[in-house]
């Protein structure tokens, strides 16, 4: 078991050599505003939430199946009361389909608004959307990683799993960018900056 799983791990890193050319917004930019229905069907609106709030932390996630992404969801929903006793609203975007969606909720008890971003609008306003190569997508999907089943189409379009704090006045005040999906903002971290 162990050793299929350093294996799926192996290849999943193999993302890592791939070739994509977003860099992610900077610090300092103002934040790309949005409108999207998350998980609950609660309309979401990135100027409205940042007139109730101190700041939105808003991360990207692969999907349900990384587990890297899941155990940066469920850091995220241990310390949800932290977050929201600064007055933070927290928001994941993900390219895969409510179904999906379901999954990482069942998976990470994460009770924070998720968002399918259908079309990769808000992916690609923050610069985060990158397209992986067939020879990739046909390895994730040689180990039980389909992600036409996950996003529910054949663009195998995924987020660099990045996360963004905006301020009141809706300026990214802090980025976390990082092309490699293991490194994660740890949420100490957001705890300082927010």
């Amino acid at each position: 078991m162990k050793k299929h799983l350093l294996t799926l791990l192996f290849i999943i890193g193999l993302g890592l050599t791939q070739t994509f050319a977003q860099t992610g917004l900077t610090a300092g930019t103002a934040a790309p505003t949005f409108t999207a229905k998350d998980n609950t069907g609660k309309t979401l609106d990135l100027k409205a939430l940042l007139k109730k709030h101190q700041a939105v932390v808003l991360m990207f996630y692969r999907g349900q199946w990384c587990p890297y992404c899941n155990k940066h969801l469920q850091q995220l929903q241990d310390s949800l009361q932290l977050l929201t006793a600064k007055n933070v609203y927290v928001i994941a975007v993900t390219p895969e389909t409510t179904e999906a969606i379901g999954k990482t909720v069942a998976k990470t008890k994460a009770s924070f608004s998720l968002i399918h971003d259908e079309g990769y609008k808000i992916m690609k306003d923050y610069k985060v959307d990158y397209v992986m190569d067939d020879a990739m997508v046909k390895q994730y999907k040689g180990y039980g990683i389909d992600l036409e089943a996950n996003n529910g189409n054949t663009d195998h379009t995924l987020p660099v799993p990045a996360t963004y704090i905006i301020d009141k006045k809706g300026k990214i005040s802090y980025v976390h960018f990082d092309k490699d999906y293991r490194k994660r903002l740890a949420v100490s971290t957001i705890l300082t900056k927010v």
